[in-house]
């Protein structure tokens, strides 16, 4: 077990315990480490402490097995520690068990990429989802003892009766909730159907940036159209989908859209939330995925969208868009295994004519696709 002090500020003592979990295999764990940290830096929390931990198996009860348990009662007890985030995803009966043993509270990987939800959702279709999201965890955590949610944002508080009435009175309560939720986003979809309709009857061609989130998706939709999205470094920047126009060399395209970018784990019922709004991947001619070349995991990365995609049910023509390569210190070295990729190009926002090998690519691609339709 490793530990990495940082700077303290005033705020609650926390703890990240990041883990190398048995599932783990094939990705690069300091990266692996560095993605937690983002998402809490994300978030909005400061920490004090990093505990590195690995595990050969996962207990069934507290996910953690018990001599790393241990260490980590007593690192809490001796700093005083007062709320601790871990990297993985825990069951409901893991997590209640954690905070029982270390009597601090425990925040999960799921629960903290809903809370980063929460805060960087904008339009209302976005808000939606995300609450929908929120209460379907929420189900998973009814104990008949009432809800409190004391992080959330706008959060939702109640109790009830004694016992299993109680917990039949919040699933109730919730599951209506969620209906209400869903019948306001199937008034957003009907208007976008309607968009939608509109643009396949003008025969015009819908190009979609999909990818790992950070993966630099928004610069380039800001590159291309001479725009002026939210770009910003760090993850889950963007949660709604934005579409533009495209012209290359004058001529247009057709339109082009940035969606939310993905992340290993990302929790299942975001994923569902969030299935609305990917649906427009279904329509996409041309689906450019993005990838962050600097990114040690970028592999992993790669797989982890074409696996998000195949829960989506989506399978779309595909061009692989290698981004930051101006960051690459040696890319000779990286080709080969960019070349397992095909087809591919090579871009970067930040350098002039960084862009040229995919706007080549696109003009090309739509000379084939009016042909095709001749």
């Amino acid at each position: 077990m490793t530990k990495q002090a940082l700077s303290t500020a005033d705020h609650l003592n926390t703890l990240l315990v990041a883990v190398n979990a048995p599932y783990h295999s094939g990705i690069d764990h300091a990266s692996y480490i560095d993605e937690f940290k983002n998402l809490i830096k994300t978030y909005g929390a400061s920490y004090d402490q990093v505990m590195s931990i690995k595990l050969r198996e996962i207990d069934s009860s507290y996910f953690i097995t018990k001599g790393k348990l241990d260490d980590i009662k007593k690192y809490c007890e001796e700093h005083k520690i007062e709320q601790v985030f871990i990297s993985e995803t825990l069951t409901p009966k893991q997590e209640r068990n954690l905070k029982d043993f270390l009597n601090i509270n425990i925040t999960d990987r799921t629960r903290l990429i809903l809370d980063i939800f929460d805060r960087s959702a904008i339009s209302a279709e976005g808000k939606t989802q995300v609450q929908i999201a929120y209460l379907e965890h929420l189900k998973t955590r009814v104990s008949g003892k009432g809800i409190e949610f004391d992080q959330q944002s706008g959060s939702i508080g109640m109790r009830g009766g004694i016992g299993e009435t109680a917990k039949e009175i919040e699933l109730r309560y919730l599951n209506e909730e969620v209906r209400k939720l869903k019948r306001s986003i199937e008034k957003i979809h009907a208007a976008r159907e309607v968009q939608r309709k509109q643009r396949i009857k003008n025969q015009e061609p819908m190009i979609c940036l999909i990818g790992y989130t950070n993966a630099g998706k928004s610069s380039i939709l800001n590159a291309m159209t001479n725009s002026a999205v939210l770009a910003e470094d760090k993850l889950f920047a963007t949660l709604d989908t934005t579409t533009k126009q495209l012209y290359v060399n004058h001529k247009k395209i057709g339109v082009l859209s940035d969606t939310v970018g993905f992340i290993q784990q990302l929790p299942p019922k975001l994923i569902e939330a969030f299935k609305s709004t990917l649906s427009e991947l279904q329509y996409a001619n041309l689906l450019l995925h993005v990838v962050d070349l600097t990114n040690q995991n970028w592999e992993a990365h790669i797989e982890t969208v074409h696996q998000i995609l195949d829960d989506l049910g989506v399978s779309k023509e595909m061009v692989y868009v290698f981004n930051k390569v101006d960051l690459v210190p040696d890319l000779e070295s990286v080709m080969p295994k960019i070349n397992l990729y095909n087809p591919h190009v090579i871009v970067s926002t930040k350098t002039q004519g960084g862009m040229q090998e995919l706007l080549d690519y696109l003009t090309k691609w739509q000379s084939r696709k009016t042909e095709t339709e001749k």
